[in-house]
């Protein structure tokens, strides 16, 4: 394209501005190549002639279109250069409110001076697993980008942050560094990411200051590297510090501060542990006082120190050393305000005696008074021969006293950043990090110094790195492309570098001069400007001769040189250093580096022990001192090699404004900045090549309008585009042709959618053209079709009207008809059921006849038979008692005469001879007998039994044959009954007749009173109907009282909500805190002492003790088999102890039994609430259980508000206030357990702190014992450790005993039932469905049971089995069955969910069966609550000796826990699914509008490899939600749960969706929310064929839908911001502000959303009552209901399938 054809009529360019910097203008007259000048008009509608010059004044600027304003990326704009790039971030930064915005690889944050709700951890969710572009920009998103490249790439990561003070440097240090501790959180509790964080608050308190620039800034650099394992989780940390300015220690600017620290420790001097410190206001001491402002605007330094005493604790610095911290800090502030008063000579000084912060100076850091009080006024002169003390004035007096203070803090700070090191130290491998660096910005100051010099000497250093790897980055992707490219020229500031660094550079003179013993500042000047006057980049003031100017990439910055040689000594003298080395406070803290050992924090005898971070050699050695040049020069080569060694990504933060005001923006101030950290060298080095690069497709679909039908017809696209731009531009190096992109160079997009904009502009006009002419023909149309409906409205009415009468005179006839017929009719029916009633009751006289006589003769054969049998049997009976009489006499006289022959024969002597003969033979015979006759009684018990069974048999057999006899004796006996009963129907017929006559008597006087009744209804109807259409309007018309017993009926509904999810919650934190024990119990079951310690891996620590504590000895002294071996070598009688060793022996081993009692106390305490973990949330009584679930039941009726009036919702709201406040009392219940538990487990963890604790003071006093000594404490210690492993195995044996003895007790009671149930077994027959079980079927429902195979015979299978063995244990009244079955089953279902946490339908189908098993308990449990529904065979199966409505409470909190892990798996699929499907995917093909210019994701942003994510359709949404359901059908969960499940993942859906929505520039647009409500559509349409639009998956969808609709609706009028707010009331109006700032036009023709009009907005809905938060909770949970559904299956229909392999379970 030509000049002229740029600089054309109405074409919009930047000029310069002494006020903005650029200003826009309009050219009102085309311009011709060669005129002097250009005429504009600028935006004031005034004119003005622009000077143009072939040297001077150039062409200005062209200005971007409107559409490409306000890119996320500056290098996506058409034309770039600097107004361009300023005008784009001012428009984002004040008219949407963005403070990021991508120039190609470096993020360009601008400090807002406000909070803004960006940094929440939904969003640090919404960015992770995000490709760098695909969102807004973000720091979060630079850093995911980091994360994400590490894992993929496995190299390590840089983000280097950098700006000068009050950008806003260190906030977004800070957020990188929470995106990383949130996403690659510690693989186990350890709190790692805890740590990284709580570094924050203790760095910013040593280490940040107020400043006029910045209320917060940082005063040193920092690089922190974030360590990461393996699998990328966070294991540790490590931080670098650099050039740490302490003179602000001692001197402070007006209007501000010295370090946070000082002024925390004044504001808290009111506390008692800081008495001791006396402090006081920071007014009253110089260090704090010099700046004249002490507070800041809205901080509270008090609860700033609560903060940095609590993360000094996270870090593991103990109370006592914080303290000694504290204290030296307060020993500074004294120091400054020790008075020095001058003598009269003015060579001297002297401190008065009195001075009390002199005494608090010595006091707080234990040293002697006097002897510092001497040397701070006096100094050490050491020549070759002699020494000499020397007096010091009062200005050096005062530099020695202040160079003291600032060394103290320097190596304070050093100390607490080793400290912070060590904690975040871990003896994992690190597997690969990434490194934030927050270091300061290029300065430039009225006067300049070191500092400065330090400060921009590093961001030459950055800056150089930058550039080449900005350039390196370029280059790689034109290789990429394969496109032709020639090499970039871009800035190198190498020259600078070696001003400074090289050979007899700036800082080798400086330490040249510094080594000279009466250097002075002036005389290394003059060498300066002897050595660098011909250098480019070093220049000598006109005006001035002690200082020098550096031209630097950024600027010209001139330094004074005042100062430059004692800050680069940095000396303090060695006497008051000395003396400090005798302090029992700091006892390390000025000792030589090499001779200092390692730092010990737990040392007795030193409270805190600090060595120098950086050597400070004595004075002998000074020369061999390194300077703070050489260490910053060195700190500094070593940051470039990590940097280099790493991928570095850049945030450059602006600041917008000098004055800390939100969202103004000083262009000039900006422009400074951009030109100082390198985003116009990027833009520059972008803008030499190809800046605009467009894709293959995304070209084809933005610009096809300017292709022929030809060009269609290709199938090729990328030939189309080929051919396209050959024929549209001419010049061929305004564009390449890569493999997967078309790059254009400057200006060329723009020209483009000029051409574009012109196509649409003559398309537009025919279509006018043809839509007029239509809407002509459609208004004749509807004339003509008018008058014809006229004409045919007319005959058709005349038509009717005949048709009507013929139907009447019809309809006449047919009348007539059938009433003649029923007349007829009627009257032969009435004639039919006479003749039929007089046949009946004729039949019936004869048959009742002929009934009598047959029963007349059967009474009498009745009698006769009865009188015969009773004649018979008493001759019978007179015969059989007189042969009796007869026997019995005949019988006594026969014994009569026996007994006297008996009686003779006893007397004689001979009797008694014969008795005695053969007795023992007798006795042994009568032995083997009763032998005999045992047996015989065992063989006749054994036939008795099988006898008693079968005559059971026959007595049932019996039974049921007199049942046969009665009913056949109950029929003779029916005549009789049947008399008597006619006799007394004959008496009723009688009184019937009776009353009927007084019946009918009351019938008339009733019937007049009803007529009276209905008189007086229908005046009351009429009174009703009055009062029904009052009550209509009332209804359409709804009255204030009205509308307030509605809003309190929604009140109470949404509370109650809240109160179930607050207790759901309460569950989900159990489950987690369970988890939590878990963890801490392996933790403790796994600890090793010390992590060098050498230990062998056997058991010989007391492994089988049955305490959970290990014992001292392996712990303590090493390796008992090494100190045996030692004694040995030494020799028994080296070794012997005296009795003074047995005696502390005997002490010691006391001591321990106390000690192991204490710890086996409180370990039972543990255990204990460990044990009623599973019963935590136990409800009291089943009445309780019961009345939940009648509400529960209550709440689900809705009630139509047409239908019930208010007073109805008032008294549902009442009974829900009843519920809530149950619910209340069982959720402070179960949180002060909570609290009980919780100080268990900190009582726990203090105890095995003291007990590390104890064993680290026994180690360090191992380590101090001589050889000898280390024998006799070695053998001490192996007869602890025996005589502990003897008690406990004595205890162990005791236990064991006991155990055996329970064992035995619980064995003979278990025979004793064995032996009742077999005798109950043979006299009854239980016929009750219960199955006989084995506990190892547990292991093999639960573990080893796949749910495809259970599903497919009976759903819920392994919930029916478990309740039928409930009924078993319930039936042989086994207490401790029961409990066991349970717990057992609830574990089990807990263990096998936790190994397929992963695992959906496993998942389902343990939630399935757990609800299912709370069912059936409720169902038979024998509350008639749960019966009403249940059938007569179900009732007999109900629980008979146990009432488990406490077991109920944990299967319903179980089933909570695996509905939220269901939920939470269900998302975890779909959430890489949502976005894709819902946003970027084409439901409705060819509606997407593609923009001018997106964002150019970076190479490295995407997977080369696999070619980047795959995208996901709606119908791959729509699939996985038919899945799911599927599953959850298949295997028989409940449909409420189904909803209430489908209603959660609608939820996570219109949660994402408008996360992405609100976060992502690209889809706002007008396209995306038609294409957006159709993807919903679909939804609800599978919603409607799966019949769930009754779940409330819908009502969840309503914010997306309403900012879908806000997309599409207009957004220009004060109408459009009234219908708006009417239509968004879903939507806070913080999200509807932020979808209007990210609206993007498609085009040109689209308007872009005003700033008025979003202000009218904000307006409108300034007083409406929402929450404040951005983005939509994405972990967010509805509360979960599991509504009592009872089983329609009976017990004994269930069957066990073999596939299961279950064949040891069987029915009894």
């Amino acid at each position: 394209m030509s000049v002229t054809e740029l600089y054309s009529r109405y074409t919009r360019v930047w000029i310069p501005d002494p006020d903005d910097v650029w200003k826009s203008a309009e050219i009102i007259k085309d311009y011709k190549e060669g005129d002097p000048v250009l005429n504009l008009k600028l935006e004031d509608e005034t004119t003005l002639e622009y000077s143009i010059g072939p040297k001077d004044n150039p062409l200005p600027f062209l200005r971007n279109p409107d559409i490409l304003v306000g890119e996320n990326d500056l290098t996506a704009l058409s034309y770039l250069h600097e107004p361009a790039v300023l005008h784009n971030l001012k428009v984002r930064f004040l008219e949407s409110n963005h403070i990021y915005t991508y120039c190609g690889i470096v993020l360009v944050a601008i400090n807002p001076y406000e909070q803004l709700q960006i940094y929440g951890e939904e969003v640090i969710n919404a960015y992770s697993g995000q490709n760098m572009g695909d969102m807004d920009p973000h720091i979060f998103a630079v850093a995911e980008e980091a994360y994400k490249q590490m894992a993929r790439d496995e190299k390590n990561q840089s983000i280097i942050v950098s700006g000068e003070s009050g950008a806003g440097k260190t906030v977004s240090a800070k957020y990188a560094m929470r995106f990383f501790a949130t996403v690659g959180g510690s693989a186990n509790d350890t709190s790692v990411e805890e740590k990284v964080l709580a570094s924050s608050p203790i760095m910013e308190a040593i280490g940040n200051a107020k400043t006029t620039r910045n209320d917060n800034s940082s005063r040193f650099g920092k690089y922190i590297q974030i360590g990461f394992d393996r699998r990328y989780y966070i294991i540790g940390a490590n931080m670098r510090t650099y050039l740490l300015e302490k003179s602000r220690v001692v001197f402070q600017a007006e209007d501000e501060r010295n370090y946070h620290i000082f002024y925390q420790l004044c504001a808290s001097s009111s506390l008692s542990e800081f008495k001791d410190l006396s402090l006081t206001s920071a007014e009253d001491f110089t260090y704090t006082s010099l700046g004249e402002n002490i507070f800041i605007e809205g901080v509270n330094d008090a609860e700033d120190l609560v903060k940095t005493r609590e993360a000094l604790t996270m870090l593991g610095v103990k109370e006592i050393h914080q303290m000694s911290i504290f204290k030296i800090i307060a020993s500074i502030l004294h120091l400054g305000n020790v008075g020095i008063v001058s003598e009269r000579d003015g060579e001297s000084c002297h401190i008065n005696r009195d001075d009390t912060h002199l005494h608090h100076f010595c006091r707080l850091l234990g040293i002697e008074q006097e002897q510092m009080e001497h040397w701070l006024c006096r100094r050490k002169l050491v020549t070759t021969a002699e020494t000499y003390v020397k007096n010091m004035s009062h200005a050096q007096a005062v530099n020695a006293r202040d160079a003291l203070a600032k060394h103290i803090y320097a190596h304070l700070f050093d100390w607490i950043v080793e400290h912070i090191n060590k904690a975040l130290h871990t003896s994992t491998k690190q597997h690969s990090f990434i490194g934030v660096l927050d270091i300061y910005g290029f300065e430039t100051f009225e006067i300049n110094s070191f500092e400065q010099f330090c400060i921009n000497y590093a961001n030459e250093k950055l800056q150089q790195q930058f550039n080449s790897h900005v350039f390196k980055l370029e280059q790689e992707e034109y290789m990429k492309e394969q496109i032709p490219w020639t090499l970039i020229d871009f800035y190198d500031n190498q020259p600078c570098i070696d001003l400074i660094e090289a050979k007899l550079g700036i800082l080798d003179l400086l330490d040249e001069e510094c080594k000279v013993p009466k250097g002075t500042d002036q005389n290394w000047a003059q060498k300066l400007y002897s050595k660098h006057s011909n250098s480019g980049h070093f220049e000598k003031p006109r005006m001035s001769n002690r200082s020098f100017i550096v031209v630097h990439f950024a600027d010209k910055v001139e330094y004074q040189c005042d100062g430059f040689l004692e800050k680069n000594r940095d000396t303090v003298y060695e006497e008051q250093i000395n003396i400090l080395k005798a302090s029992q406070l700091v006892a390390d803290l000025f000792h030589d580096g090499k001779d200092s050992g390692p730092p010990s924090a737990t040392s007795k005898n030193a409270k805190i022990n600090v060595r120098a971070a950086k050597p400070v050699p004595k004075g002998h050695n000074r020369e061999h001192r390194k300077s703070v040049g050489t260490q910053f020069r060195n700190s500094l080569h070593l940051l470039m090699e990590t940097l280099n060694a790493t991928t570095p990504h850049y945030v450059r933060c602006i600041k917008p404004n000098d004055y800390k005001e939100s969202f103004v923006f000083d262009s000039r101030r900006a422009v400074q900045q951009l030109r100082a950290c390198g985003v116009l060298e990027t833009i520059r080095i972008s803008a030499a090549g190809y800046p605009s690069r467009w894709t293959y497709p995304d070209f084809f679909s933005r610009y096809r309008v300017l292709m022929t039908k030809k060009d269609m017809t290709i199938g090729d696209k990328k030939q189309v585009c080929k051919n396209l731009l050959e024929t549209l531009i001419k010049d061929p190096d305004k564009f390449q042709f890569g493999k997967t992109k078309i790059f254009f160079r400057a200006g060329q997009v723009a020209y483009l959618e000029k051409l574009r904009a012109d196509k649409f502009r003559f398309a537009c006009i025919k279509i006018q053209k043809t839509v007029r002419g239509w809407l002509q023909r459609i208004r004749y149309r509807k004339i003509r079709k008018s008058a014809i409906t006229l004409q045919r409205y007319g005959r058709g009415y005349l038509a009717r009207r005949y048709a009507e009468m013929l139907r009447l005179t019809r309809a006449a006839l047919i009348c007539q008809k059938q009433y003649r017929m029923v007349r007829v009719r009627q009257e032969y029916l009435r004639i039919r059921r006479a003749v039929i009633t007089i046949q009946a009751f004729a039949r019936g006289m004869f048959i009742r006849r002929l009934y009598q006589e047959f029963l007349l003769h059967h009474k009498a054969m009745i009698i006769q038979k009865t009188v015969r049998g009773w004649l018979v049997r008493k001759k019978y009976l007179r015969a059989r008692n007189a042969a009796i009489v007869i026997q019995c006499f005949y019988r006594r006289v026969r014994a009569k005469r026996q007994l006297k022959q008996l009686k003779i024969a006893a007397r004689s002597a001979e009797h008694f001879k014969n008795l005695n003969v053969g007795m023992e033979n007798k006795i042994v015979q009568l032995q083997k007998k009763m032998d005999n006759q045992s047996k015989e009684h065992k063989t006749q018990n054994e036939q008795l039994n099988v006898t008693n069974t079968a005559l059971g048999s026959e007595v049932t057999k019996l039974q049921k044959e007199l049942e046969t006899l009665r009913i056949r004796q109950t029929a003779g006996t029916q005549v009789t009954s049947l008399q008597e009963e006619l006799e007394k129907l004959r008496v009723e017929l009688q009184e019937a007749h009776a009353q009927r006559k007084q019946i009918e008597e009351e019938f008339s006087n009733e019937k007049q009173e009803l007529e009276q009744v209905r008189k007086d209804l229908e005046k009351e109807n009429t009174l009703l109907k009055k009062e029904k259409e009052e009550v209509n309007r009332r209804i359409q018309n709804p009255t204030q009282g009205e509308f307030h017993a509605s809003e309190s009926h929604t009140r109470l509904q949404v509370e109650l909500d809240e109160e179930r999810q607050r207790y759901q919650n309460l569950v989900k934190e159990y489950s987690r805190l369970e988890q939590r024990y878990e963890n801490l119990q392996e933790d403790l079951s796994s600890m090793k002492f010390h992590p060098g310690h050498r230990r062998n891996p056997s058991n010989q620590s007391s492994l089988g003790s049955d305490s959970n504590y290990t014992s001292i000895s392996m712990s303590e002294v090493g390796d008992t088999d090494d100190t045996i071996q030692q004694v040995e070598e030494m020799g028994i009688e080296k070794a012997a102890m005296d009795l003074s060793v047995f005696m502390k022996l005997q002490k010691r081993v006391r001591e321990l039994e106390q000690e192991r009692k204490r710890l086996q106390t409180n370990l039972e305490k543990v255990e204990e609430l460990s044990k009623r973990k599973a019963c935590l949330f136990v409800i009291s009584t089943s009445e309780e259980d019961i009345n939940a679930d009648l509400a529960y039941n209550s709440l689900k009726v809705r009630v139509r508000p047409a239908q019930c009036n208010v007073y109805t919702h008032l008294y549902y709201s009442v009974a829900c206030l009843d519920v809530f406040r149950l619910l209340e009392a069982q959720l402070q219940t179960k949180s002060r357990q909570h609290k009980d538990e919780l100080e268990a487990l900190h009582t726990q963890i203090e105890l095995q702190k003291d007990n590390l604790e104890k064993k680290q003071e026994m180690l360090d006093h191992f380590s101090t014992l001589s050889p000898e000594a280390l024998v006799e404490f070695s053998v001490q210690q192996e007869i602890t450790r025996l005589t502990n492993e003897n008690l406990d195995l004595k205890e162990l044996v005791e236990k064991l005993e006991k155990n055996e003895k329970k064992l035995k007790k619980q064995l003979r009671i278990y025979m004793k039932k064995v032996q009742e149930l077999e005798a109950d077994s043979s006299g009854h027959r239980f016929v009750s469905q219960v199955i006989n079980y084995r506990y190892v079927w547990l292991h093999v429902l639960s573990l080893d049971m796949k749910p495809n195979v259970v599903s497919a015979t009976v759903p819920c299978l392994p919930a029916y089995i478990l309740f039928m063995c409930i009924r078993h244990a319930d039936y042989i009244n086994d207490d401790q069955k029961v409990h066991s079955l349970l717990t057992t089953t609830i574990n089990a279902i807990k263990k096998v969910l936790k190994r397929n946490s992963d695992d959906f339908e496993m998942t389902s189908f343990w939630l399935a069966n757990t609800s299912r098993l709370l069912h059936c308990l409720k169902q038979y449990s024998g509350d008639e609550a749960f019966m009403t529904q249940n059938i007569a065979k179900q009732n007999e199966h109900c629980l008979k000796n146990f009432d488990l409505a406490e077991y109920r409470q944990v299967l319903s909190d179980l089933s909570i826990q695996i509905y939220q892990q269901l939920v939470r798996i269900a998302e975890g699929i779909m959430q890489p699914m949502i976005v894709s499907a819902m946003l970027e995917s084409e439901s409705i093909p060819s509606l997407a509008g593609v923009k001018p210019m997106g964002y150019r994701n970076r190479s490295s942003s995407l997977d080369c490899e696999s070619g980047g994510p795959a995208g996901y359709t709606l119908q791959a949404l729509v699939k996985q939600l038919g899945q799911f359901y599927t599953i959850m059908a298949d295997h028989g969960l409940d449909p409420e749960i189904s909803q209430q499940v489908v209603r959660q993942l609608f939820y996570s859906i219109n949660a994402v969706t408008l996360n992405n929505l609100l976060l992502r520039k690209d889809v706002c647009s007008w396209s995306t929310g038609m294409q957006l409500r159709y993807n919903i559509s679909q939804l609800e349409e599978w919603l409607r064929g799966k019949n769930l639009h009754q779940s409330g998956a819908v009502a969840t969808m309503e914010p997306v839908i309403q900012a879908a609709q806000l997309l599409q609706v207009k957004k220009k009028t004060s109408q459009d911001a009234e219908a708006i707010c009417s239509l968004c009331t879903a939507l806070s109006l913080q999200q509807i502000v932020k979808i209007l700032n990210l609206y993007t036009p498609l085009n040109e023709f689209e308007e872009r959303v005003t700033v008025s009009f979003i202000r009218d907005i904000q307006n409108r809905l300034q007083d409406r009552i929402e929450n404040n938060q951005l983005l939509v909770d994405t972990k967010y949970t509805f509360p979960v209901l599991f509504p009592y559904t009872p089983s329609v299956l009976s017990l004994e229909n269930i069957h066990i399938p073999a596939s299961l392999s279950l064949d040891f379970l069987t029915r009894v």
